[in-house]
């Protein structure tokens, strides 16, 4: 998995994929387990996007207060 290359949105694309693989119950034993470990590193990879996200709202935004849409 190259992540240079990857996007959360891809990456959530490539998950659903495998799921549907896995479900399909059309996988070898030693495919299953493969795919499966590559289905982590993706999680992994999507949290870490996604704390980073939550993070950079928080810095635009630091007193936790919802914003104020009155202007």
């Amino acid at each position: 998995m190259n992540k240079s290359d990857l996007t959360f949105e891809s990456a959530m694309k490539q998950l659903e994929e495998t799921v549907r693989h896995l479900e399909s119950g059309e996988l070898s034993l030693a495919d299953s387990i493969q795919r499966y470990k590559d289905a982590m590193d993706l999680v992994k990879y999507c949290r870490e996007q996604l704390n980073e996200a939550e993070f950079q709202i928080e810095q635009l935004n630091p007193s936790g207060e919802a914003a104020n849409s009155e202007d």
